[in-house]
């Protein structure tokens, strides 16, 4: 059972986010039932921990199991969704995640998954292009250029 409520029109969720950077992109994600990006992860259920939660969702949405290096960022936000109306209160850690030792680098640019009924639509989206998407979390958008340099993986080619 996911750590989301609803009450009347509001609603809240304890989430988790992936941070996968690497060479100033991040991995975005979109799906038919949202018009914005946003960052892979999900809901946290009752009974698992923030670490469990991030690493279930990588597998189920990419379909790797990446290492986590470190969170991030704990975000607390208030929005209205533009899908369903619904005032949000949501709490979301952000992990920043290597992926060095999975394929997911080698997929390219833009790519498609599926889960269960649900396709997923990823890009690798340059820092300073966030500025000018639909995209959410919104303070993300200026975080990314305050992160230290060595939190961008390299992979160097042989």
């Amino acid at each position: 059972m996911d750590i989301s409520f609803k009450l009347d029109n509001q609603k809240f969720n304890y989430r988790v986010c992936a941070m996968i950077i690497f060479e100033n992109k991040i991995l975005v994600m979109h799906d038919d039932r949202s018009p914005f990006y946003y960052l892979p992860g999900g809901r946290v259920a009752m009974q698992e921990s923030a670490e469990q939660a991030i690493l279930r969702e990588m597998k189920e949405e990419l379909g790797i199991c990446p290492k986590i290096v470190r969170p991030l960022w704990l975000n607390q936000a208030f929005f209205q969704e533009d899908v369903d109306q619904l005032h949000y209160h949501e709490l979301c850690i952000y992990f920043l995640m290597d992926v060095s030792d999975t394929d997911l680098l080698s997929r390219g640019n833009s790519f498609t998954t599926r889960e269960g009924k649900r396709t997923h639509n990823f890009t690798w989206m340059e820092f300073e292009q966030l500025k000018d998407e639909y995209f959410y979390p919104l303070f993300l958008k200026n975080e990314i250029f305050n992160l230290p340099e060595q939190f961008t993986l390299r992979i160097e080619k042989e």
